[in-house]
């Protein structure tokens, strides 16, 4: 997502920072947020020690916090590291994918690689670990650190994820919260207390969000692997959904936001590929955020996201006429797909042939 609207909210807020909680900090800040420059302020908690020294050797932002400690539902609980945060059921069905084959394929070597590379793979707990008998509570770390209000949370931790959100039961809009990202598992029981998507959008439906996104993730059995999507072993072209990613936010008719907490938030649904959700915003309340931001100015950046295949980008005012027009431009031409859909056409078609 491009940047450059989240540039010009971030004029707009002055001295007002943007506060960002990340919990499994590994492989860095999303750097969509560093668009903010010196009004992001963040605390990033990861158990690897290593990579948090990393990270901080690396940071140019000063008001960046690198953590080192494990996350947990009651501080000081201890984490079990040879049973795995995530439940008996979830772990089970993780030995069967082909992403745990090629680990442990490429055990030997990823033992004696680099940082990089051990976190490339996922395999954090090959890196110096922080204390797992000491982990922390979310609420207290906070508290410890002055930090009453925040406007952004992601929780991606492999395991005890759902155990940490509910810790944060009744206080997310108290403190301010405008955007939550959630690591969540499309496996699992009907246990309440399951880390699974179903779980986890009950439990953010109750806190008043929205689910502004999700991300699937595909990962293939051990018996007949996929070809990986990245350069990594991970998720797969084809296979059974097993994990994604989450976005809830606040919606458009938020009530008790001031004018700083709309433009943040309605940057937040830019930088998450749905600035429709901002334009919406920002026509709904531009009363109140006509003396802060150039509303004109900022449509027009959201349009320009809107046109990613675009050489030459609409106006937000010629691409509302556009559509207006029922442009041929807002249709997919016939035939115009993509390999990989034209790969699944072709499976579905031998699978399951007319007859």
């Amino acid at each position: 997502m491009d940047s450059a609207f989240t540039a010009l909210v971030a004029d707009a807020l002055g001295t007002t920072p943007f506060r960002l909680l990340d919990v499994g900090c590994s492989g860095g800040l999303d750097p969509r947020w560093r668009a903010f420059g010196p009004r992001l302020e963040a605390i990033a908690i990861d158990a690897s020690r290593a990579e948090c020294a990393r990270l901080a050797r690396a940071e140019t932002l000063p008001g960046v916090q690198y953590v080192p400690t494990f996350v947990a539902g009651i501080a000081g609980k201890p984490v079990d590291l040879e049973r795995g945060q995530a439940s008996p059921l979830i772990m089970a069905i993780r030995e069967r994918l082909s992403f745990m084959r090629t680990r442990e394929i490429r055990a030997a070597r990823l033992a004696q690689a680099e940082i990089e590379e051990q976190l490339r793979h996922n395999a954090w707990e090959m890196t110096e670990l922080a204390d797992s008998t000491r982990p922390v509570a979310v609420a207290e770390l906070l508290a410890a650190r002055g930090w009453t209000e925040l406007d952004y949370i992601k929780i991606d931790i492999d395991g005890s994820d759902f155990e940490v959100l509910r810790t944060l039961d009744g206080k997310l809009r108290p403190a301010g919260v405008l955007g939550v990202q959630l690591e969540v598992n499309f496996v699992g029981t009907d246990a309440p207390d399951e880390h699974a998507f179903h779980n986890t959008d009950r439990f953010m439906r109750r806190q008043g969000y929205e689910l502004l996104r999700l991300d699937v993730r595909n990962y293939s059995s051990r018996a007949l692997p996929a070809r990986y999507v990245w350069p990594t072993p991970a998720e797969t072209l084809t296979g059974r959904p097993f994990q994604g990613e989450a976005y809830y936010g606040r919606d458009v008719d938020a009530a008790g936001l001031d004018a700083a907490k709309l433009l943040k938030l309605a940057a937040i649904h830019a930088a998450w590929g749905v600035p429709d959700m901002a334009a919406e915003l920002l026509l709904a309340r531009r009363a109140e955020l006509a003396t802060r931001i150039d509303i004109d100015k900022a449509l027009d950046l959201l349009a320009a996201a809107a046109q990613p295949d675009r050489t030459r980008k609409l106006d937000y005012r010629r691409y509302m006429q556009s559509f207006e027009s029922d442009s041929p431009a807002f249709y997919r031409r016939e035939g115009d797909y993509t390999l990989r859909e034209r790969l699944a056409a072709a499976w579905a078609a031998f699978r399951f042939p007319r007859r």
